[in-house]
């Protein structure tokens, strides 16, 4: 072999071998089941009043992975189905079960009291949280999680719906914005998700 395809096929080589090492650092980042956001610039955070009236961040939670859901408590299925996944993947978690915080968004404040929300995230978990927006907070969380949502007029003033984005948002347990969870996913998804992210992933 000529000294000319010997430094060819040497450089080939090296080219290969550099990709491979890419290729493989690729393969270590988490097998997530929902979507990997990790990074964005949305998604960052609230400061709302809870079901109690005490404010939240998420701060509140640190060292647990904390799931947004945007909802409204007279949503006929999406919703609950949402939110029961949710204590359902708790309960897939054993002994890490409190490390899952699950809150609630209501983007129907009108409806929603917090004596409602309050009543209504008892049916899923006594430690889930219920957030109540002003009708001035309500724009500027939703668009901060590109959320979509828009009134439905019903045959009476009261009895309208809301069309409403359907994900979730989950955070890591230093607060960080990891995973956007399509509806329906599945508690098993998310419990292994959650895991991850307990584990420092």
């Amino acid at each position: 072999m000529s000294r000319r395809v010997f430094t060819r096929a040497a450089l080939a080589l090296g080219v290969v071998t550099a990709l491979g090492g890419v290729v493989g650092c690729g393969q270590d980042k988490p097998a997530f089941r929902g979507v990997d956001i990790t990074g964005a610039d949305y998604a960052q955070g609230f400061e709302l009043s809870d079901q109690n009236g005490q404010v939240r961040t998420l701060k509140d939670f640190a060292g647990k992975a904390v799931v947004v859901f945007f909802g409204y408590t007279q949503c006929p299925d999406v919703c609950p189905t949402a939110l029961q996944e949710m204590a359902q993947a708790q309960q897939l978690l054993g002994a890490d079960a409190d490390k899952l915080q699950g809150v609630f968004i209501t983007v129907d404040p009108e409806r929603d009291t917090p004596e409602l929300l309050k009543a209504y995230m008892a049916n899923f978990g006594a430690d889930f949280v219920g957030l109540h927006p002003t009708a001035a907070q309500l724009p500027k969380v939703t668009k901060d999680f590109k959320i979509y949502f828009k009134k439905v007029e019903g045959k009476t003033p009261t009895s309208y719906t809301i069309d409403h984005s359907a994900g979730s948002f989950t955070f890591d347990p230093k607060g960080r914005i990891r995973l956007y969870n399509r509806h329906a996913s599945g508690a098993e998804a998310l419990a292994a998700d959650v895991k991850i992210l307990l584990n420092g992933q």
